[in-house]
């Protein structure tokens, strides 16, 4: 019965607008590995405000239901400059859970107008607590566990995108 419940909350999650997306891209090479980087294939870029300066995080965009739901389970490791973004279908606040993630994540929710609304740090693998910040959000990004504290990214900060499809 549990699993139901959270299956409905997380269906809300899904985008009534059907995204063609494609397949999930995979994050591209770093920069500085250019040989790597195939020019026909797009990056997509979060770029981060903080007290250092912009941080870039590649990401892997989420945009149907399918990817929305299935996020990044399963997963042993992340890259720790990448992440996935996902584009939800309207803005509001969002619940996520960590049911078969098998890394610890921050969660960082971010506005329509592209300040982050809030962020949920370090979120428990493997679990089925729902996670969520007090703000509607538009996007939610997620990277590694501790990225955030680590690079002072904080609730309020601004956001740009770079490559990311218009929804």
């Amino acid at each position: 019965m549990r699993w139901l419940l959270l299956f409905a909350i997380l269906g809300g999650c899904s985008s009534s607008t059907k995204h063609d997306d494609g397949p999930t891209v995979p994050p591209q090479p770093q920069a500085h590995d250019a040989a790597a980087v195939s020019p026909t294939q797009p990056t997509s870029k979060v770029y981060l405000s903080t007290p250092q300066g912009d941080l870039a995080v590649t990401v892997e965009i989420a945009a149907s239901s399918a990817k929305i739901e299935r996020g990044l389970m399963f997963r042993e490791h992340l890259p720790p400059d990448d992440g996935m973004l996902f584009l939800m279908k309207d803005e509001r606040k969002w619940p996520f859970w960590m049911h078969n993630t098998l890394i610890p994540l921050d969660m960082i929710f971010i506005a329509k107008d592209l300040t982050i609304a809030g962020i949920v740090e370090n979120a428990e693998p493997r679990t089925d607590s729902l996670r969520e910040v007090n703000a509607p959000s538009l996007y939610v990004l997620e990277v590694n566990g501790g990225y955030c504290a680590a690079h002072k990214v904080a609730a309020g900060a601004k956001v740009r995108f770079e490559g990311v499809p218009q929804h």
